[in-house]
């Protein structure tokens, strides 16, 4: 009887061994390339697509790097990684098809999967004590829109269009410029930032104030938590000059001149946007308060500019 046991065991021990990456959740398709080089004076760069969109079984990144990659598989804020500084700047376009019924957990499991075959990451947590913000609201009282109740979700399908097909390039729609000079928000629900002539914007439609509270965080490089009380959705339109601001080290390249029928211009336009604090009262009606707290951190241990080959 001891014999049969001990032969059982040993029957086990190769399928437990032959665990690898591939078994665990993983996109159907995924298309990773380094994204190409950004359009003179403009800088786009987001996600759409995915679990809890209109399109959860398409997923596309335009011009992100490895950090903020790495952010949404592992669920921190960019503050909250520690890493070599070409993590900021290398940027990618990433199209992939995701199995039907994925939730967000797995959708995070499979981004932190493709990223340990494409780049061959690896990781490790420590906890840190380091200042931090409060996203409070100011006493004007908040001046965002709430969003209207989404549509049916075959309304909303349309609405959005489908997802592009896996390998169809950058997977961001067309885009379209506004009055003010500025790329327009695609419709649907979304959050997104842009660069444009020493302006940085931040945009979404139908989102709870935590999102904004994590994008603050990454445009001031210190943790923002929301403390305004706030439930609901809103559509937000932000409009700030970024200079002085190190949360976003490296991750956008520097703004490259305005060209013309001559050349780049000698003296491009400069910013008449207000600074981040200002503008936030004035436009949204919210303050940033500082305070102290512990906060953990993801270490990199490990990556690869150049990911393996699709």
């Amino acid at each position: 009887m001891q014999k049969a046991i001990v032969c059982a065991a040993l029957a086990l021990l190769p399928a437990a061994l032959a665990q690898t990456p591939a078994d665990k959740p993983a996109f159907e398709v995924a298309s990773v390339k380094p994204a190409p080089p950004p359009t003179p004076n403009l800088f786009m760069m987001g996600t759409r697509g995915g679990p809890g969109t209109s399109d959860p079984e398409h997923a596309s990144f335009s011009n992100v790097t490895q950090r903020m990659l790495i952010a949404q598989a592992y669920d921190v804020q960019d503050y909250q990684i520690s890493s070599p500084g070409w993590l900021e700047s290398e940027r990618y376009d990433i199209v992939a098809k995701v199995p039907k019924g994925t939730t967000k957990e797995q959708f995070r499991l499979m981004l932190q999967n493709l990223l340990a075959e494409r780049f061959h990451l690896t990781v490790h947590r420590e906890t840190k004590s380091m200042p931090l913000y409060a996203l409070m609201v100011a006493k004007s009282g908040p001046k965002m829109k709430e969003a209207a109740p989404p549509p049916p979700a075959d309304e909303s399908a349309a609405k959005d269009g489908p997802g592009p097909p896996p390998g169809a390039g950058g997977g961001m729609p067309p885009i379209q410029m506004g009055k003010d000079g500025l790329p327009k928000l695609p419709p649907g629900r979304g959050f997104g930032m842009m660069m444009m002539n020493g302006r940085t914007r931040l945009f979404g439609n139908a989102q709870p104030v935590s999102k904004l509270a994590d994008a603050l965080a990454r445009q001031i490089g210190r943790p923002v938590t929301d403390k305004t009380g706030l439930t609901g959705t809103y559509d937000f339109n932000l409009e700030f000059d970024p200079a002085g601001l190190s949360g976003m080290r490296g991750v956008v390249p520097p703004l490259l001149p305005a060209v013309g029928p001559d050349g780049p211009a000698a003296n491009p336009p400069e910013s008449e946007s207000a600074s981040l604090f200002t503008a936030l009262q004035e436009q949204l009606g919210l303050k940033l308060e500082l305070k102290k707290g512990p906060l953990d951190v993801l270490v990199i241990d490990h990556s690869e500019k150049v990911p393996v080959e699709n």
